[in-house]
C-alpha cells in the first residue's frame, strides 16, 4: 500500500470504519489532490497556504470541514423544497475528506427528507386515501361491529351488575373492531367495562350530557383520532319526570378512526323512547331528533369513506323518521342487505321471549319491534356489503338472563375497491328525488303540528300566570283588610306555586316552538332545493343535495 493512502485510511480508522484497502492508482490521485489544496479555493477552509502536508490532512479538520459543508447543502435542499423545488437524487453534495475540486466525481445525495410537521401530516394521509385504488387494487377490509342497548339503569334495571360482567367477557372473547353501547347510565360500569376491555379495547370513551348523562359509550380495537357529540335540542318534557327522557340529554356522538387508510365515521346514538304508539305525545320530538341526526352526519362525514351508524332509535322501519334518514343521508339498512342473517324473525331485537321484555311493551306488536339498526354507506370508488347479521336471542332464567331487554347486533361489513359488475343502476335517479320529496313534505306538515302544539301550550300556560297573578292581588287586596286574611294567608304559597309552574311551562313550550321551527325552516331550504334540482330535468345540471355529498368526495 502507498505511503498516500495513509492519511486517508488513518482518518476511516479514526471513524471506526476499519481498514481501508486504497490501490496505489488512488494513493497517487490522493497525493495530486492534496497538493492541490495548498493552492486551491478550499486552501482558506483547510489551512493556510503556507501550511504543511500534515497538517492539510488533519482528520478532524478535514471531519469538521466536510460536517459544514453537508450541513449548508442540507439547508439548501430544505430551503428549496419549501419554496416548490424538489431536490432530487443525484444532486451535488460535499466531496469526501481528501477529495477537492480536481475532477472528482459527484456523490449523490442521500440525505433523508426533513420531518413532516403534524399540520401537513393530516394533509398528506388524506390526500393518500383517494389514490389507493390505483395502490391496492384488489384491496379488501373486514369490520366486525357490535351495537347493544344495555338497559343500564341504577336502581331501576334488573340484575345489572352480573349482565355487565358478561358482556365484557362476551366483548373480550368476540373482539370486534368496533363495540357501540346505548343507555349506559352508570359511569362507574362503563369504568369497569374499560379496564376489564382494555386489552382488547385498548381505545374507549364515555358521551356525557344532561343531568344524569347521555349514556352512549365506545370501545374501539383501533385508535380513535377525533371524537365529536351532538345534543339534540329537543329531548322530551321536564314535568314528565315518570320518563326521564328530558333529564338524559339524548345526543348522537361521532368518532373517527382510520383503518388501512380509509377514514370511518362511526356514529352512535339513542333517540327518544315512544311511550304510546296509540297517542305518541314524543312523535314530533323524535322527528325532529332524526332530522337533526341526518343533517349532523351529513355535514360531519364529507371527507369519510365509510360511514357507520348505530343505535336505538326508538323508530320502527316504515316510520317517518326513520324514512327521512336513509332518503336524506342515503344510508343502507344492514338487515335488509345483508348476505346471512341470524336471529329472531323480521329483525326483531325487542322480543317475548326476552324474560326482560312484558307484552305492554310491545304494545299492538305481539312478537317484537325492530327499533334498534346497524346503518352503513360508502362514496364512490369504494363498495361496501353486509356479509352477516347476527342478533341474540331471550333466554328462559333458568338457561341464563340474556345481556339486555334488547337484542344485540353483530355484524361484519366487507369493504372493497370498486362498485360490484352487476350493479349499473344511478345513485339518485328520479324516483329518489320524488321519494325524498315526498319524505320531506311529510315531515313538514308533522313538524308545523308541532309547533301549533307548541304555541298552543305556550298561550295556555300564559293564561294561567295571568289568572295566577289576579289570584295573588286579590289575596293582597284580603290580607291588607280584616275579612278572611286567614284564608287568604293560605291560599297564598299555592298561588305563588301556580303562577311560577305555569310560567316555566310557558317558557319551555316557547323555547320548543322555537326549535321546531329552526328545524322547519332548514327542511324548508332542503325542500326548496329538492324542487329546483328535480325542475331541472332528469339529468339536472345542479345535482340534488344528496348527490352534492358525494360529488365534494369526488372533488376532494
Amino acid at each position: 500500500m502507498g505511503g498516500a493512502s495513509l492519511p486517508w485510511s488513518s482518518v476511516a480508522r479514526e471513524r471506526g470504519e476499519g481498514p481501508v484497502r486504497v490501490s496505489r492508482a488512488a494513493a497517487a490521485r490522493g497525493a495530486l489532490r492534496a497538493g492541490e489544496n495548498e493552492s486551491g479555493s478550499l486552501g482558506p477552509l483547510l489551512g493556510p497556504p503556507g501550511a504543511s502536508r500534515a497538517a492539510l490532512v488533519d482528520p478532524r479538520r478535514r471531519n469538521f470541514t466536510a460536517a459544514l459543508l453537508s450541513g449548508l447543502v442540507i439547508r439548501l435542499s430544505w430551503a428549496s423544497e419549501r419554496a416548490g423545488v424538489r431536490v432530487t437524487r443525484g444532486s451535488p453534495t460535499p466531496q469526501p475528506p481528501g477529495l477537492g475540486r480536481g475532477g472528482a466525481r459527484p456523490a449523490t445525495c442521500a440525505h433523508r427528507r426533513p420531518p413532516v410537521r403534524a399540520a401537513s401530516a393530516a394533509w398528506l394521509g388524506r390526500s393518500t386515501v383517494r389514490s389507493l385504488s390505483a395502490m391496492k387494487p384488489n384491496f379488501s377490509l373486514q369490520l366486525r361491529v357490535f351495537n347493544l342497548n344495555c338497559w343500564d339503569i341504577p336502581y331501576v334495571s334488573k340484575h345489572r351488575a352480573d349482565r355487565i360482567k358478561r358482556l365484557g367477557d362476551f366483548l373480550n372473547m368476540e373482539s370486534f373492531d368496533l363495540a357501540l353501547l346505548e343507555e349506559v347510565w352508570s359511569e362507574q360500569d362503563f369504568q369497569y367495562l374499560r379496564q376489564k376491555l382494555v386489552v382488547t379495547y385498548p381505545a374507549a370513551h364515555y358521551f356525557r350530557s344532561g343531568i344524569i348523562g347521555s349514556g352512549l359509550c365506545v370501545f374501539s380495537k383501533h385508535p380513535i383520532q377525533e371524537i365529536c357529540q351532538h345534543v339534540y335540542t329537543l329531548n322530551g318534557y321536564p314535568y314528565m319526570i315518570h320518563h326521564g327522557d328530558w333529564f338524559c340529554g339524548k345526543a348522537v356522538g361521532l368518532l373517527v378512526l382510520h383503518l388501512s387508510g380509509l377514514v370511518l365515521n362511526a356514529y352512535v346514538t339513542h333517540l327518544h323512547a315512544e311511550y304510546s304508539r296509540q297517542k305518541d305525545i314524543y312523535l314530533t320530538h323524535r322527528v325532529a331528533q332524526a332530522w337533526e341526526l341526518a343533517q349532523f352526519i351529513h355535514h360531519t362525514s364529507k371527507k369519510a369513506d365509510v360511514v357507520l351508524l348505530c343505535g336505538d332509535l326508538n323508530m320502527h322501519p316504515g316510520d317517518l323518521g326513520c324514512c327521512l334518514l336513509n332518503e336524506y343521508t342515503g344510508l343502507h339498512d344492514a338487515y335488509l342487505k345483508t348476505q346471512d342473517f341470524k336471529g329472531p324473525e323480521e329483525g326483531y331485537t325487542m322480543i317475548k321471549q326476552n324474560c326482560y321484555v312484558s307484552q305492554q311493551d310491545l304494545g299492538q306488536f305481539p312478537f317484537g319491534i325492530r327499533i334498534d339498526y346497524v346503518l352503513y354507506k360508502v362514496v364512490s370508488g369504494f363498495y361496501i356489503s353486509c356479509k352477516t347479521l347476527k342478533t341474540t336471542t331471550g333466554h328462559h332464567p333458568h338457561s341464563g338472563t340474556p345481556l339486555s331487554d334488547h337484542e344485540a347486533l353483530m355484524t361484519t361489513l366487507c369493504i372493497r375497491h370498486g362498485p360490484p359488475e352487476q350493479d349499473h343502476s344511478p345513485s339518485h335517479g328520479p324516483a329518489e328525488k320524488s321519494s325524498l320529496i315526498r319524505v320531506l313534505r311529510d315531515t313538514w306538515i308533522e313538524l308545523e303540528l308541532g309547533i301549533a302544539r307548541a304555541r298552543w301550550w305556550t298561550a295556555f300556560a300564559g293564561y294561567v300566570v295571568g289568572l295566577g297573578l289576579l289570584l295573588l292581588v286579590l289575596l293582597c287586596v284580603l290580607v291588607a283588610g280584616e275579612g278572611a286574611r286567614e284564608v287568604a294567608i293560605l291560599l297564598w304559597s299555592p298561588s305563588v306555586g301556580l303562577v311560577l309552574g305555569a310560567g316555566a311551562v310557558s317558557l319551555f313550550h316557547m323555547q320548543e316552538a322555537n326549535g321546531l321551527c329552526r328545524v322547519q325552516g332548514e327542511l324548508q331550504h332542503v325542500l326548496g332545493k329538492a324542487k329546483e334540482a328535480q325542475d331541472l330535468g332528469p339529468e339536472p345540471q345542479l345535482a340534488p343535495l344528496l348527490a352534492q355529498q358525494e360529488e365534494d368526495r369526488a372533488e376532494e
